[in-house]
């Protein structure tokens, strides 16, 4: 499988930590790239010219992170499940969705200042980008205050596997730390920043940290 990603984007991370997780990461070619560039080996397999992008190893693009994650899923149905599970579990699809929320709206953000610098966050659209980050940690520290279970420290440390919104969550705020680090969510929200410690711990965040 080839996977087509840089090093700078919380989406293609979320990936490579997935494919670590499930024991997949041997079977991975990676295929660095720069969107921006529009290179025609990326426009080849995905004519949005957005990464990442897994080409399996039948030849089949497989775009959007989700879909990916779940087409990962698959490939070790006996190894730790990041995926399976959602369903039966409203409480992790609403931290999936405030995850890939809060990922969305940071990353936007950083956008729209490489293209408009600051000026961008005083339009409309920037202000409410911003003010939904905020919300968004909000939300997910008081999910997580009010679920004591998703910092057990211990548990997931030693469980194998991680849960994808899990996933979701922790590239989000390392993606805050990286580009947006004037957002002071970590002394804003002391108990998230404790259940961040526990996920950066983890060997695929380790290994894939932000460049």
């Amino acid at each position: 499988m080839k996977l087509y990603l840089n090093a700078t984007s919380p989406y293609a991370r979320a990936v490579r930590i997935a494919a670590i997780e499930k024991q997949l990461v041997q079977q991975l070619e990676l295929v660095w790239v720069d969107p921006w560039q529009s290179p025609e080996a990326l426009l080849a397999v995905n004519p949005a010219a957005k990464i990442p992008v897994l080409v399996t190893d039948t030849g089949e693009p497989i775009t959007e992170t989700l879909n990916i994650l779940f087409y990962l899923d698959q490939q070790a149905p006996n190894g730790p499940q990041l995926l399976s599970q959602l369903p039966s579990h409203p409480q992790s699809l609403t931290l999936l969705g405030y995850g890939q929320a809060l990922m969305d709206a940071a990353f936007q953000t950083v956008i729209a200042r490489k293209h408009g610098g600051n000026r961008a966050d005083q339009h409309e659209l920037g202000k409410r980008r911003i003010q939904a980050i905020h919300r968004l940690l909000a939300a997910i520290d008081h999910h997580f205050t009010a679920q004591q279970h998703h910092l057990d420290n211990e548990q997931r440390l030693t469980r194998p596997g991680i849960p994808i919104c899990n996933v979701a969550i922790g590239v989000a705020l390392a993606y805050l730390d990286f580009r947006l680090s004037e957002i002071p969510w970590r002394s804003d929200f002391p108990a998230l920043a404790d259940w961040m410690e526990s996920v950066e711990a983890r060997e695929s965040f380790t290994a894939t940290r932000f460049e």
